[in-house]
């Protein structure tokens, strides 16, 4: 199993889209997926069309209240399930920091999907915080979408100085671009700046309104605008993304 956290010190750079295509995409390879809703603003559980089953799951799983089997939910999707998300997500930083075997705590719920899923998609909320400190020592791959903007550059190096500060694995660190414009010299200039640290795969999605769309239908690109651009944008970087973790 290969656990992957999609996560963004910044808010609003494609990374939930992200993670609902990657996640659909994968499943399409015969893989069995979950995705792991941990945004209080649930936006992968609105994409797929589910509800928490459980009231508080997020808080009472990490509390060991409940069993991890309690809060899995089926797609309509084949291969794909979803713990969704719910607004007790925001207290899971509360709940960890007491714990003081938080780190092992989130590793050992992750050890208990191997027997089941081939990929685990991680929604991780933005900022840092004593949550996402944990997701990142537990998981295989951090997987940060991009914007280039000056900003995302600043952003990115944060980052990875926080990786270093705490001692993390700098390697599992990917990222990718998103949103990009191609129109503008400043998004060609900072792709290219960024590109030389080797941290960014080469294939990358474009601004593209079908991806916008997604909010609209429910679901990921590729379900509903199969032979887009922006479908192919995602399978082509998704190509590339498997390639670099399975390897």
């Amino acid at each position: 199993m290969i656990s992957i956290a999609l996560y963004n010190l910044k808010g609003g750079v494609g990374k939930t889209a992200s993670s609902v295509n990657f996640a659909y995409l994968a499943a399409q390879d015969g893989y069995k997926v979950l995705i792991w809703d941990l945004d209080p603003q649930g936006s992968a559980s609105f994409y797929y069309n589910v509800q928490p089953g459980i009231k508080a799951g997020s808080s009472k799983l990490f509390s060991d209240q409940i069993n991890l089997d309690e809060v899995i939910m089926a797609t309509e999707y084949e291969n794909i399930s979803i713990i969704p998300a719910d607004l007790t997500a925001r207290n899971l930083d509360l709940i960890m920091e007491e714990m003081r075997t938080s780190k092992r705590r989130f590793k050992s719920i992750l050890k208990q999907l191997e027997a089941e899923y081939d990929f685990v998609f991680i929604d991780v909320p933005p900022g840092f915080s004593t949550l996402s400190e944990n997701i990142f020592y537990a998981v295989d791959i951090v997987l940060m979408p991009t914007i280039p903007t000056t900003l995302s550059v600043r952003t990115y190096q944060i980052v990875k100085d926080y990786f270093k500060d705490k001692e993390l694995e700098l390697s599992k660190l990917m990222c990718f671009f998103t949103m990009v414009d191609l129109r503008k010299n400043m998004h060609h200039e900072i792709m290219e700046e960024l590109y030389r640290d080797k941290k960014f795969f080469s294939n990358y999605i474009p601004y593209l309104s079908d991806v916008e769309k997604m909010g609209q239908h429910q679901a990921p690109v590729h379900a509903f605008a199969p032979s887009s651009y922006a479908a192919q944008c995602y399978a082509d970087l998704w190509e590339e993304i498997k390639e670099g973790v399975l390897e």
